[in-house]
């Protein structure tokens, strides 16, 4: 073989050398981000954390926080946002039991898509509640919710509710006093729409600049902030400080890319942040602690945090969005409904 042939033969060896390295490279750029091997914290490990309920309607609940259940009471009804029915015993029986209230409980505790409930007046806490076994009470009332995030309170769910409230009372022996129909709805929809007018639920996006993220690293950044794993896949939430409260913050990304058998294969380029204004306390300042973790997670992450248009969030903008939840918040406690109160949860659910 020539010098010449030899010399040909050490470039072409280079140059293909090169291409695989090159190669090599831009498969590595371009794969997603993995979490680094540090020790996730604990409340990442111990997997959900966010608590879940059961239903929005009145009466008690079970709500997850942790590893164990925690015992909710969720609020009695209020004719602010509530039907009520009397439902009166018959003089010649004082008291009923809770155990012949509960086996008298229609099947479900829902009109159409309205929360229904039953609750008893407790003769030894004098409170009204959700009928308990071995316990006794002097009456009962029966509601149903006016308005939530499905619409008004209407004529037919009305009905249903007085034949789900008259059959108790039968079984009960009482005699059940309705309100007028015509103003109830009247009422509901009066109520669902200034709901409607006031429900703010607020969200940025969190976007790669340059290499794509994988699963386990969204999840360690996100938990190195205080987020624990959502219910649901692709979800993760910041935890409220009051107990068996709804989440503070939910982080949403790619649910598949959460299920796949090999998520960290698997590319995010985008991540929501999103804060369901009515639902959290105004003291806990949750906007001020929305726009620092999204920021805080632009920075660990290199991405950019921008609105629904992807166009960039500046500080000016998030003044004006401040002032406007602040006139927001005190707008719902003039109606009674502050955001995170037990009555703003139900409405705005």
């Amino acid at each position: 073989m020539s010098n010449l042939q030899i010399g040909l033969a050490v470039a072409g060896g280079l140059v293909l050398v090169g291409i695989v390295a090159h190669s090599a490279w831009n498969s590595r750029r371009s794969a997603p981000r993995q979490a680094s091997p540090e020790p996730m914290p604990d409340a990442a490990l111990r997997g959900t954390r966010e608590p879940v309920f059961e239903d929005t309607s009145p009466g008690a609940a079970i709500a997850r926080s942790g590893p164990l259940p925690v015992q909710v009471r969720k609020p009695a009804m209020d004719a602010l946002i509530d039907v009520i029915a009397t439902l009166a015993l018959d003089p010649s029986t004082p008291a009923a039991s809770g155990d012949a209230a509960i086996a008298a409980m229609p099947a479900t505790r829902r009109v159409g898509t309205k929360p229904f409930a039953i609750e008893g007046y407790n003769l030894a806490s004098l409170v009204w509640e959700t009928p308990v076994a071995g316990q006794r009470y002097g009456g009962f009332q029966a509601g149903v919710q006016l308005a939530n995030r499905q619409g008004p309170l209407n004529e037919i769910e009305y009905s249903e509710f007085v034949v789900k409230a008259q059959a108790f009372a039968d079984a009960m022996n009482a005699t059940a006093e309705f309100p007028e129909m015509r103003d109830e709805v009247a009422r509901a929809r009066e109520l669902d729409q200034f709901a409607s007018a006031h429900d703010a639920q607020l969200s940025f996006t969190l976007r790669a600049r340059n290499a794509s993220w994988s699963p386990g690293y969204v999840q360690q950044h996100a938990a190195r902030l205080g987020f624990v794993a959502g219910a649901i896949a692709g979800r993760m939430v910041l935890p409220s400080e009051v107990e068996g409260a709804p989440p503070l913050l939910v982080l949403a990304f790619d649910a598949q890319a959460a299920l796949a058998d090999d998520p960290a294969q698997r590319a995010i380029r985008e991540l929501n942040l999103h804060l369901d204004v009515a639902q959290v306390d105004r003291t806990e300042d949750p906007f001020a602690r929305m726009q620092k973790a999204a920021f805080e997670l632009a920075s660990s992450m290199d991405g950019v945090v921008t609105d629904d248009n992807a166009q960039p969030l500046e500080t000016p903008t998030m003044a004006t969005i401040r002032q406007e939840l602040q006139s927001l918040y005190d707008t719902l406690e003039a109606r009674d409904l502050a955001a995170g109160s037990p009555l703003a949860r139900r409405l705005f659910s």
